[in-house]
């Protein structure tokens, strides 16, 4: 049989998981399944009698290297910053790799090492990044591949709260690392391109520069610009583009009650807080409010933010409880950010019975034969459960089918990678929307482009 080790059994792992061993039979495989939690890899593995659970500390090296020694191929779902000694030994071992991280300038480094045994290191094949590329280039070279020019590239995607579990005022919860969240947009200025002109948002104003987007049977959304848009410019071959942007998907009114957060300093990251682990919720909050002799803390925030009376981002701020002067943080030389994530927690952790939803939205603007043209490509993708959710589905099931194109020869091109080659990304786009993950395209009116640069 073929061994595919799988490293990490979060719950990123589980759909891709269950695709693997449902497809064990027919493509003769054996699962490897390690983690730390030998009592979670043999959770995922089910009993399944074409899965193997192990412990593995991805520090021990000799646990390590045995493991990736005796597979055909490896996935790696650990945490981006620990993939690069499994791919090191990936390439010792001659083994190929997938992962659904960001390629780090580490991995980049490995590109010629791979070339040279013909080993393929597919990465950023996930969600965002991943779906996001391989729906992106499939229209761009349908586009190309007619003779049209691309003029305009915005991709917007969010993992949102699905509407039947949406019972909070904030009209979002955790669906992914809430720590991913509360970081948001910090670590430098959002950068873009629009219409021809470079276009810089500080963190200060990043959650207040938002565009608003419609989706058929479910409603408006915002979105706030991505740190980088321009990473992907020459990756998609947009250097010629005027409008290049990026952005997180959110239901309209986030960023506007996000905002507070950060203009308080509750996000930063950068200090600890001094007896945090005894601060109660309202102390923590009034830490970052002035002294005032018989103003409380309620009107002192009031204040200081500019909430009116009838202002429902008051009533977002009671609903977290963040006035509580018995509920105790708990947590030793916590920063800000750190205390934050806690307490949202409270709040915005998934109930067993919640789904969640992914929303991808792509805008495509043209000229083809002298006319200027838009195409709009939308996925909505809900959850079952809390084990299959709609992020487990949408960043797993592509890594499951990468790594089976690979075993079968299907994917040839060496390297490190994304992606975005017609190889990869047909195939998958089209068995993705045999589990539910499908685009649907649509022409637009083009209204990004303004011929007399009347504005910048």
């Amino acid at each position: 049989m073929r061994t595919i080790l799988i490293i990490g059994a979060g719950r990123s792992a589980s759909s891709l998981i269950h695709y693997l061993l449902d497809k064990s039979e027919k493509e003769n495989l054996h699962l490897v399944i390690g983690d730390l939690s030998l009592a979670l890899a043999q959770k995922k593995t089910n009993n399944h009698p074409n899965a193997t659970a192990i412990a593995l500390d991805i520090f021990d090296e000799n646990q390590r290297k045995q493991a990736i020694q005796k597979a055909d191929i490896v996935i790696s779902m650990l945490p981006a910053h620990l993939h690069i000694e499994v791919a090191r030994d990936c390439v010792i071992y001659k083994k190929s790799m997938v992962t659904a991280s960001y390629v780090s300038d580490a991995m980049q480094e490995l590109d010629a090492a791979a070339k040279e045994n013909n080993l393929i290191f597919m990465n950023e094949i996930g969600l965002d990044p991943g779906i996001d590329h391989m729906s992106a280039m499939k229209i761009i070279d349908e586009i190309r591949d007619k003779g049209g020019k691309m003029l305009l590239f915005e991709s917007f995607c969010g993992g949102l709260v699905a509407p039947e579990s949406d019972t909070n005022l904030w009209n979002y919860k955790f669906t992914w690392a809430p720590r991913n969240v509360v970081l948001a947009g910090q670590g430098g200025a959002a950068k873009f391109i629009q219409e021809g002109a470079y276009k810089y948002i500080p963190y200060c104003n990043l959650f207040r520069r938002t565009e608003f987007l419609e989706v058929e049977d479910y409603g408006r959304f915002e979105a706030y610009s991505n740190r980088d848009s321009l990473k992907y410019r020459s990756v998609y071959g947009l250097d010629d583009a005027l409008t290049l942007y990026r952005g997180t998907i959110r239901r309209v009114g986030f960023s506007k009650a996000w905002n507070m957060f950060v203009q308080l300093g509750m996000t930063d990251d950068s200090y600890v807080m001094e007896d945090s682990e005894n601060m109660s919720y309202r102390k923590f909050v009034n830490s970052f409010l002035p002294y005032h002799p018989t103003d409380s803390v309620e009107i002192k925030v009031r204040l200081i933010l500019k909430i009116d009376q009838d202002d429902i981002m008051w009533d977002k701020l009671v609903e977290l409880d963040l006035f509580n002067t018995k509920k105790i943080i708990g947590l030793k030389n916590a920063t800000p950010a750190q205390i934050l994530e806690k307490i949202l927690s409270d709040s915005w952790t998934l109930q067993p019975e919640d789904k969640d939803m992914i929303v991808m939205y792509h805008k495509f603007g043209y000229e083809l034969d002298g006319v200027k043209r838009q195409i709009d490509s939308k996925m909505v993708c809900i959850g079952e459960d809390q084990t299959y959710t709609a992020m487990a589905k949408t960043v797993g099931l592509p890594v499951a089918m990468a790594t089976l194109l690979i075993l079968n020869g299907k994917i040839t091109t060496p390297g490190v990678q994304l992606p975005i080659r017609k190889e990869v990304y047909l195939p998958i786009l089209k068995e993705l929307e045999e589990y539910g993950v499908v685009f649907k395209e649509q022409a637009m009116p083009y209204l990004g482009y303004n011929p007399v640069k009347v504005f910048s």
